[in-house]
């Protein structure tokens, strides 16, 4: 009898792995959008930041902004979480307070240049946008089962598109207003912007 072939080539990768990997491509390729403007990056220099071909780059991502895509989606669990633990009584604010010191929520320095460019970058401000519109439904969905409400109640499908409207525009607002701060400076100041988008929001979701 012929002994089975054993399998050769690389082991597929676990999800865990597969969204290291997405991140690791999202910011070296962030790191050439800065350095060369997107016109002049290729998905080989991008392969090449991460030590792949351009083969497997496409074979993660669409188009070669689409790669900057897991930074901008990057805590979206979390928030979705943390608006289904929302107390009873809590303030928004207070619900979200622990929230803001977490890496995973925070955008990093990175996302900030990567904002900055969607301004002049027709391709990247689509990836931002509907990155949130992708989001959204999570956060409506949260807010229903937070106020016990069925997934077709209107309510938290307004509710949601509150609440996704003032992070975007908090973190935009941050990011095109602090061009180049120390990390501390940054984190601080991005915490205090989203702190009081919250508040501005927190009237219409209570």
């Amino acid at each position: 009898m012929t002994a089975a072939r054993g399998r050769t080539g690389r082991p597929p990768l676990t999800e865990e792995r597969k969204a290291a990997f997405r991140l690791e491509v999202a910011r070296a390729a962030v790191d050439l959008f800065i350095a060369q403007g997107v016109a002049a990056t290729t998905g080989e220099q991008i392969g090449q930041a991460v030590g792949v071909s351009a083969r497997t780059v496409w074979r993660y991502f669409p188009t070669k902004e689409s790669c900057v895509r897991p930074l901008f989606s990057s805590g979206i669990d979390t928030i979705a979480t943390t608006l289904r633990q929302w107390r009873p009584g809590e303030s928004l604010q207070e619900a979200f307070g622990h929230v803001w010191n977490t890496d995973t929520v925070l955008p990093g320095p990175d996302v900030g240049a990567l904002l900055r460019l969607t301004r002049t970058e027709p391709g990247l401000r689509a990836v931002w946008l509907q990155t949130h519109d992708e989001a959204e439904p999570a956060f409506a969905r949260a807010l229903a089962e937070r106020a016990g409400l069925p997934a077709d109640d209107v309510r938290p499908a307004v509710w949601a598109a509150m609440f996704n409207a003032a992070l975007r525009a908090a973190v935009e607002h941050h990011a095109y207003r602090v061009a180049e701060p120390g990390p501390a400076t940054a984190r601080a100041d991005l915490a205090a912007t989203l702190r009081t988008a919250l508040a501005i929001t927190a009237a219409g979701l209570t």
